[in-house]
């Protein structure tokens, strides 16, 4: 494959479907993190009766995440970033997970 050439730029129907989707939607409890947390505390707080009593802020996050989801400007942002964590690993052959954990603490 050319770098930075069309069939770098491929993506299979999991990658388009399945796996840039998974990193918006992690990247959208990142940016919904004050919303998560609001939601976790009133459902640890209430226990059975979450359901009725954390409506605002289910509703809150639901909008929050759905926002983000839907935002074409994130999608492309995670698709990009999967393309160069993709390439990295067709050169290098380690997945970026574990290229992060071999990075020494002392730097």
């Amino acid at each position: 494959m050319e770098v930075g050439g069309k069939e770098t730029q491929y993506l299979r129907h999991v990658e388009k479907d399945v796996l840039i989707p998974k990193m918006v939607r992690e990247k959208s409890k990142e940016l919904c993190s004050d919303k998560v947390e609001d939601f976790t505390q009133c459902c640890q707080k209430n226990g059975f009766l979450m359901v009725v009593k954390c409506r605002k802020e289910n509703a809150a996050l639901k909008e929050c995440l759905t926002g983000h989801y839907n935002d074409s400007t994130l999608y492309e942002e995670c698709k990009q970033q999967y393309l160069k964590e993709r390439e990295e690993f067709q050169r290098t052959g380690i997945p970026s997970k574990k290229r992060q954990q071999k990075v020494p603490s002392s730097m």
